[in-house]
């Protein structure tokens, strides 16, 4: 099983998301630090949950890593991370009905 295939497993299991990208982006950093031959060590996860309701942008990361954990100890280097709730952004609807007021 591949590094993104494990994560997938992981992360629709503790999250159970409406969207999930996996996108290893390896090769973008061939030669610089963290880089393996054979990629693998560069990803971005894309991630959408219901759970990461009314978490913090830092809340929801972390429990991303956390999930992921053992993947980053073993072989990922990096993780960029996309990580939103299904909610409607609600603070930039209250800024806009302020502004429309």
């Amino acid at each position: 099983m591949t590094y993104a295939e494990r994560m997938e497993t992981k992360l629709v299991a503790a999250f159970a998301p409406t969207h999930l990208e996996i996108i290893d982006e390896s090769e973008d950093h061939r030669g610089h630090g963290g880089y393996r031959e054979g990629g693998e060590t560069h990803f971005k996860v894309c991630i959408k949950a219901e759970v990461f309701n009314n978490m913090s942008r830092i809340a929801r990361q972390r429990a991303v890593m956390t999930a992921v954990k053992q993947e980053l100890d073993e072989r990922v280097h990096a993780l960029a991370l996309v990580v939103s709730g299904t909610e409607i952004n609600q603070a930039r609807d209250h800024k806009s009905k302020i502004k429309n007021a």
